[in-house]
Formats: C-alpha cells, sequence, structure tokens
C-alpha cells in the first residue's frame, strides 16, 4: 500500500452518534478492505469527567465505550484516533449557561481564557485515558469568526494570524504533557491567507508536535490536489489528505462522485508523497444516510490504495466480498437521480420537504420525476435480499416510493388551483392521503435503519420533521376541502408566484421547508 494510514472518519455528532456494535462492524469491513485507522469525530459526544453538561443528552460515549471501541481496533489491527475540536463547531455546549464564560460567538471558544484551556486540557486528557494512540485530531476548522464575539470586547482587535497560533501553541502545550502529537484541520491557515497572512512567517510557529491536514472533497482534477498539498507544505512539511465520501446530503449517497475526486486526489497524494490519508463520512444536518451506504466508494478508495487501476478487477473483488455486484449497491445512488445532474445535489431531501403550497423549489422539478422515482424503485427491489444490507436497500426503495408522489404534488397542486380544475383537486385531496400512507412505510424503514447503526438520541429530530410533513399534507387536504366547498374564497399561498431561486444547496431542513423563520440564535 502507498500510504503509512489509509482510514476513515465517521460523523458522530450531527445528531447520529454509531452504536459500539456497528463501529465493531465497521472496524471489520474496512479492516478486511485494507483500512488501517478510524476516527469518530466527536465535538462533544464523548464523556469527560467532571464536565457533566458536555454532550448532555446528545448520546455521547461514555469512557467505557471508547475504551472498549479502541481495545476492539488494537485487536484487529486498527489505530482508533480521537478526533475532537478545540476552537469551533462546538456550538451545542454553548446552550448551557455553564459555557457562557468561554463563549465568544457563534461556535468557537473564547481563546486567551484560563476556563477554555481547562476545557481543552480535560478534552486531552480524556484521549490519554481512552485511546492508546498517541495522535489526537484536535479540528481548528472552519473559524472564521474567531476573536470577533466576546473576545473583541475584552482584548479589542487582535492580529488573528497571531492570535490562531498562540492558541495553537498553547493546545500543543498541554498535549505534550500527554505525549500526544496533534493534527489539525489546516484550512483556517488558508482562510488568513486570502486575508494578507504570509504564510513563510507562519512556518516556524507552529510547533512541532503538530501537523495539518488538507481536505478537499470537490475537486476532480489532478493538479488542483498537487498544488494545494505543496501549498500546505509551505505552511507545514507534515501534511496529512483528507478526502471525501459524500454522504452528507440526504437520505441518499453519492458514491459516483466520491470515486471520482478519489480518482483525482489519490493519484495526487501518491506523486507528492503523503503519507497519511482518510476520507471523512460528515453527517450535515441531522445525518439521514447510513454509513454503510458508501461501500461502494469506500472499497473503490482502498483498492486503489492498493494500486489497482482496472475496474473490472476492483468490481470482482467487490463481489466477491460482499457477494453482490458492484453495480447492484450503486444503485443506492439512484435517489438522487430525477433532476438535472449535479455532482451532489440531493433532490430526495430537498422536495420531500418542500411545501405544497409554499412551493419554494417546485420551480426545480422535472416533467418526469415522478417516474423516475418509479423506475428507481423497482430496480432498487433485488437488493434488498441482501442477508446484511438488505435494509439499505429497503429505505432508499420506500423513499423512491413515497418521491415518486410527493416530488411534483406541489406542482399539480398549484397547477390544478390555478385553472379552478376541481376535479384535480379533488384528485389531490386523495393523493394526500397515498402521499401520508407512503410516508408511514418511509418511516418505518428509515427508522429501523438507523436504530441498527445509531443511538437512539438525535433520532427525536427525525419524528419532528417527518411527522411535520405528515401534519402539513393533513393541512393541505383540509385546505383543499374548504375551498372546493366554499368555506374560503381562495388558498393564498397558491395565489402567490413562484420565483425562480438558485435552490440546489437547499438540503438543510430549515432552508429546504419554509421561507419563514424556523429558530434565532442569540449570540
Amino acid at each position: 500500500m502507498a500510504f503509512k494510514r489509509l482510514g476513515t472518519m465517521i460523523d458522530c455528532s450531527r445528531n447520529a452518534v454509531m452504536k459500539k456494535e456497528a463501529v465493531k462492524k465497521w472496524i471489520d469491513i474496512t479492516g478486511q478492505m485494507g483500512y488501517n485507522c478510524l476516527m469518530l469525530y466527536t465535538e462533544d459526544t464523548y464523556e469527560i469527567k467532571g464536565q457533566p453538561y458536555f454532550g448532555y443528552l446528545r448520546g455521547r460515549y461514555t469512557q467505557n465505550e471508547l475504551k472498549e471501541l479502541d481495545a476492539y481496533a488494537k485487536e484487529k489491527g486498527m489505530e482508533l484516533i480521537p478526533c475532537i475540536q478545540t476552537l469551533a463547531h462546538l456550538r451545542s455546549i454553548f446552550r448551557w449557561p455553564v459555557y457562557d464564560d468561554i463563549h465568544d460567538c457563534h461556535d468557537i471558544l473564547l481563546l486567551e481564557e484560563d476556563k477554555t484551556y481547562q476545557l481543552i486540557d480535560d478534552m486531552l486528557r480524556t484521549c490519554s485515558e481512552c485511546f492508546e494512540s498517541r495522535t489526537v485530531n484536535v479540528g481548528m476548522d472552519e473559524a472564521m469568526f474567531m476573536g470577533l464575539g466576546k473576545y473583541l470586547r475584552k482584548h479589542g482587535y487582535q492580529n488573528r494570524t497571531e492570535l490562531l497560533l498562540r492558541h495553537v501553541q498553547k493546545v500543543a502545550k498541554i498535549a505534550e504533557k500527554y505525549g500526544q502529537r496533534l493534527i489539525m484541520w489546516g484550512d483556517m491557515f488558508f482562510y488568513l491567507k486570502s486575508q494578507g497572512l504570509d504564510v513563510s512567517e507562519v512556518k516556524d510557529k507552529i510547533p512541532e508536535n503538530v501537523q495539518l491536514v488538507y481536505w478537499d472533497y470537490n475537486s476532480r482534477e489532478q493538479a488542483h490536489y498537487e498544488e494545494m498539498i505543496d501549498g500546505y507544505r509551505e505552511i507545514c512539511d507534515e501534511t496529512w489528505f483528507a478526502g471525501g465520501l459524500w454522504n452528507w446530503c440526504g437520505f441518499t449517497p453519492h458514491n459516483r462522485f466520491s470515486i471520482l475526486t478519489a480518482k483525482a486526489s489519490m493519484p495526487a497524494c501518491v506523486k507528492k508523497n503523503v503519507e497519511n490519508i482518510f476520507f471523512t463520512i460528515w453527517g450535515d444536518d441531522g445525518a439521514e444516510g447510513s454509513r454503510f451506504n458508501m461501500l461502494p466508494s469506500l472499497y473503490y478508495a482502498a483498492m486503489m490504495a492498493k494500486g489497482m487501476e482496472d475496474d473490472v478487477e476492483i468490481k470482482a473483488g467487490f463481489e466477491k466480498m460482499f457477494g453482490y455486484s458492484f453495480e447492484l449497491f450503486m444503485m443506492l445512488d439512484l435517489p438522487v437521480t430525477p433532476e438535472k445532474e449535479k455532482d451532489f445535489n440531493n433532490p430526495e431531501k430537498k422536495m420531500l420537504y418542500n411545501d405544497p403550497m409554499l412551493g419554494i423549489h417546485d420551480l426545480t422539478a422535472v416533467e418526469d420525476g415522478g417516474k423516475r422515482y418509479m423506475e428507481a424503485a423497482a430496480a432498487l427491489e433485488e437488493g434488498k435480499s441482501h442477508p446484511t444490507f438488505g435494509h439499505l436497500f429497503d429505505t432508499q426503495q420506500k423513499l423512491c416510493r413515497l418521491m415518486a408522489l410527493k416530488y411534483g404534488f406541489g406542482v399539480r397542486l398549484r397547477k390544478a388551483y390555478r385553472e379552478k380544475d376541481h376535479k384535480a383537486l379533488i384528485a389531490c385531496m386523495m393523493e394526500c392521503e397515498t402521499i401520508k400512507e407512503k410516508l408511514e412505510e418511509f418511516y418505518t424503514a428509515f427508522e429501523k435503519q438507523w436504530m441498527l447503526e445509531n443511538k437512539p438520541h438525535g433520532f427525536e429530530i427525525q419524528d419532528l420533521r417527518l411527522g411535520g410533513v405528515m401534519r402539513r399534507m393533513e393541512h393541505v387536504k383540509r385546505t383543499i376541502s374548504a375551498y372546493l366547498t366554499g368555506q374560503t374564497d381562495n388558498i393564498p399561498e397558491l395565489e402567490e408566484d413562484i420565483l425562480p431561486a438558485d435552490t440546489d444547496w437547499y438540503t438543510n431542513w430549515p432552508m429546504a421547508v419554509s421561507a419563514n423563520v424556523i429558530y434565532h440564535i442569540f449570540e
């Protein structure tokens, strides 16, 4: 294998904390493929002694669970690497007043505050006690507002490059106590570079026990990765690479796009002698997708790491390992196809939550979308018989059957209303009931999938969201009935024209479901 470390990273912070049994299963499968390390991304979803509100009600891993998983990984020849946050992405803890004193703004810790570094010491001590690996991923990514909240009011404006470097140095000093080597996402240095940072002034100030991770999930050009690796090495000689297995835009995976990006990034890493690489599986906006949906791209990347380039050979190896064809497992991607080809667009989530009367996303619907979903549902039937992963196909199939109706429902409803077609409106009322039936079937399959893989914490969000769709369909039916029986003269939402909007990225629930205010965060 071309790499010292070939690993995966599983997001356990966006409401779906993977059960220890599922983690062990993941270790077994990925180890068989050739992966030798695993990171469980835990922002606050791990137990820290003396910090009872850290991960409270979030399904956090107990220290005993982490120790058990670490021992299991070691037994299987895999390194379990802690993957935490020590700067940003800690919004969940700031809902509790006990952390007010160390809250800068948004999801960012207040730097140069003793209580902040006591918490970070507790974090690293916990990692030292629960993991044998002395490598810790301490995060520090996407902290663009660092120093611009409470810190600004307390200290005035500071050079933010120097502020970041001082913070890195302090965290590295704490890690020295526990014999730990740190890796951190390196994007903040490149963000600051875009703000005028001279990278030549940074390299000597990064502690010796800190290495950077270059993360990039989008590009399909090998030259781009090579250029970025060179750029990172201007700051830090030892640079890791993190690619992406796209499972974070909705209920459905993007194996096709994940393979395309891996085909560009991995040769670049080999050419530039990058020793350590891993692939992230994030869970943005609720982590609806099963991580096991990514088996095709996961396997493909592992074989590329071994130097395999022949598609036929890779696909034959996959079938030998899993008992079903590579092409069949790639069908798990099918629910993303009804719209125009996009690299990582997930219409199945956007249109599931698209309000039937507001119709925010109606202009993006293609005319034969419903038919395509029915075809996809039929194609997924074969995979349901898989003895281990049949439930993945069942969930996606039931989603397709639901979307065959829900996808274009708002378009049909608005057309019937505008044309005063009472017969079509009656049909829409009946369709509301059918959509509810299909939604219930999908919910049952999705709940089973979640509970097989994750702790129950976080599923309440899915209950609220999917339950909201159910209640909304009931409201739509009542609204149509009131209009048809003369109880109301019009339906105001359907009177309003739908305006064009670039909604391809509206796969997070608040943006998909309504144009109205869902929550307001006070800083």
